[in-house]
């Protein structure tokens, strides 16, 4: 029997008859021949759809792409099929996947590497998808993600690996909490795959999160914060770091920027990166009220107003005394040069302060736990349920 594979007049492929499994080859044979041959039962008649080439079965069926939802027809392997009849039950198996939109993912998969760059370069263009500040979290901790399995294709991904990870991660001393984040962005990626058709189900599905445990902070009170605020104009530091024994020692640069920074997120109650986009048109003087986050880039997007209280009105005072003539922002950059733009952060005087101050715990989101409300209804349960709520950062906060 000639076993070269020939085209017949209606255009089907045909050539020698595959009786209930696919042919064997020799050890040491090249195959026969690298084209597709129709697959046949037991009585020797052609099955519809199915196909075999080099001793593996395909099934040719109509699939939408992922993408575009234009439909064609692949021939796809059926994976470990060694007969006829475990083919077409292969095969059966798909068209229900497929009605039941489950079908995997025909392409070759992206490693995850790959598909990592798409995910980012996607928000990149969509900029009203997620903030900035967001997008660059994420970008550093999938960038630890890629390292640990940039090479495994999407498909291959499963719950092994992933436990590798956090184990990995938690003998280096990472914290539950942080591991949690970690999987958070990690699911993200994961779910922008889910909906571009390159996985039928989350690896991550039924995943509990690590438990942890909230140490109790001790309060912040205002002879902590008068004592951060008075290091940092101690002539104690030098070069970038706390002076040494016999050393010229001066106060920190910005020392009077970052004592105003620290004293006005502890007399509004505003937090760290949003106190730095303050400007002084936020200051409404006649109906003595600071606007929080009218940029639209607080937290929750929405926009606050606090009421001047005695204390915050005298520091917003005394700061506009010293209020660049050249600058529109309360916090204005000492590098700004020509254009005007806010510092980026103080993150550097608060550790050399704090270790000054011997505080080596203090944070900025502590700061604002010392505002404390100025009415008369303070003390009523209403007055401080509100101002729980206002403090603890629930929506809007």
């Amino acid at each position: 029997m000639n076993s070269k594979a020939t085209e017949s007049e209606s255009g089907e492929l045909t050539g020698s008859p595959i009786i209930g499994t696919a042919t064997e080859t020799g050890a040491g044979h090249k195959h026969r021949t690298s084209t597709y041959q129709k697959a046949r039962d037991d009585r020797k008649r052609p099955i519809r759809g199915l196909w075999v080439r080099n001793n593996r079965f395909y099934a040719q069926i109509s699939i939408p792409d992922p993408v575009t939802g234009s439909k064609s027809v692949r021939r796809v392997p059926l994976g470990t099929a060694c007969t006829a009849a475990e083919a077409v039950k292969a095969m059966n198996k798909l068209k229900i996947q497929r009605e039941e939109n489950q079908l995997p993912a025909v392409r070759r998969a992206p490693t995850f590497c790959d598909y990592a760059k798409q995910y980012f370069d996607y928000y990149a263009m969509v900029t009203d998808a997620k903030r900035e500040s967001t997008i660059q979290k994420e970008k550093a901790i999938i960038r630890k993600w890629a390292d640990h399995l940039g090479h495994v294709r999407l498909n291959m991904i499963n719950r092994v690996l992933i436990n590798s990870f956090l184990a990995k991660r938690q003998a280096a001393g990472v914290s539950g909490r942080t591991l949690n984040l970690d999987i958070i962005a990690f699911r993200n990626v994961l779910k922008r795959a889910l909906e571009d058709g390159w996985l039928t189900v989350l690896p991550t599905q039924g995943m509990r999160p690590l438990k942890t445990v909230t140490r109790k902070r001790a309060l912040v009170s205002r002879a902590d914060l008068d004592a951060l605020c008075r290091a940092a104009f101690e002539a104690a530091y030098c070069d970038r770091r706390l002076a040494k024994q016999g050393e010229a020692g001066k106060p920190l640069k910005n020392a009077q920027a970052f004592a105003d920074y620290v004293r006005l997120m502890a007399f509004c109650g505003s937090r760290r990166n949003e106190t730095l986009r303050l400007k002084w048109s936020d200051v409404d003087w006649e109906q003595r009220q600071l606007t929080i986050g009218a940029d639209g880039l607080a937290k929750n997007r929405q926009a606050r107003v606090v009421d001047f209280n005695s204390e915050l009105e005298t520091h917003l005072r005394d700061m506009a005394t010293r209020r660049a003539p050249d600058s529109e922002w309360m916090f204005p950059s000492l590098q700004r040069g020509e254009k005007d733009m806010p510092s980026k952060t103080f993150m550097e005087s608060l550790r050399l302060a704090r270790t000054a101050a011997k505080m080596p715990n203090l944070g900025f989101h502590r700061q604002r736990h010392i505002f404390i409300p100025r009415d008369d209804n303070y003390n009523s349960p209403a007055g401080m349920s509100c101002w729980a709520w206002w403090l603890r950062g629930f929506p809007g906060w």
